[in-house]
């Protein structure tokens, strides 16, 4: 389907503006593999033109806790990516997955308020880090990369009002860690000169480069082997 506009504009929030874009190799068509509408966001704000395929939540399944959180979102967006490019045409299929990590446990979206809750406190007042993998796939030859950028954040000391009139406002579902960046909390900040819009879940800095050197960073994946490691992505 057809990326479609959110209700509010993605030019509303500081870091959307002035955001990297790249040609997309082959001129082909770009198709996202996600159905986040902050992605789609980011990716409009840059000025890309593309489409929305998200992936089947199969390809976000299976996986062993024993894996560290840039492993963990290498795989699934090499697993998203894959996902869609079996049912695409002629395209670059981009796919990426998030995390918050804090003392080496991966903190994905929570499942419930409780599960927020939890995480949020967790994070109060620490530093943790978000890791989001971002994989480009060409149909037209199988060459695919896959790439992890990291961002540290700061979380300032969250008192329980503010806890509960965050939570009260929902704006905790279908993120990791259970915040957003891009929502405004004052009792968040970035660590140095990490990428903003990798914390709000695709870090465009990165996926700028990756498209203007695709040729080179990538390497040719045997569609009918759905095995990460194929792919030979030992460094995650």
């Amino acid at each position: 389907m057809a990326a479609s506009d959110d209700s509010s504009s993605p030019h509303a929030l500081p870091l959307m503006n002035g955001l990297p874009n790249a040609s997309i190799p082959g001129g082909l068509p770009l198709v996202l593999a996600s159905g986040s509408p902050r992605r789609s966001q980011l990716l409009k704000a840059a000025g890309y033109e593309f489409s929305v395929r998200p992936a089947s939540d199969d390809a976000e399944c299976g996986l062993c806790s024993s894996v560290t959180a840039p492993e963990l979102v290498a795989r699934y967006a090499f697993r998203k990516a894959l996902d869609v490019v079996r049912k695409c045409g002629d395209a670059v299929v981009l796919a990426a997955d998030t995390v918050a990590s804090c003392d080496g446990l991966v903190l994905g979206k929570p499942d419930d308020r409780e599960h927020a809750a939890a995480m949020l406190r967790r994070l109060s007042g620490r530093r943790h880090d978000v890791f989001t993998g971002v994989c480009l796939w060409r149909s037209t030859d199988g060459r695919c990369v896959v790439d992890v950028v990291r961002t540290e954040l700061q979380m300032k000391p969250i008192s329980d009002a503010t806890l509960t009139d965050h939570l009260d406002s929902g704006r905790w579902e279908g993120k990791a860690g259970a915040f957003g960046f891009q929502d405004g909390n004052d009792w968040l900040e970035i660590v140095g000169t990490g990428s903003e819009s990798n914390v709000v879940g695709l870090p465009m800095e990165r996926l700028a480069e990756m498209l203007r050197d695709f040729d080179r960073l990538s390497t040719v994946v045997d569609l009918s082997d759905d095995s990460f490691d194929s792919a030979d992505r030992s460094q995650y």
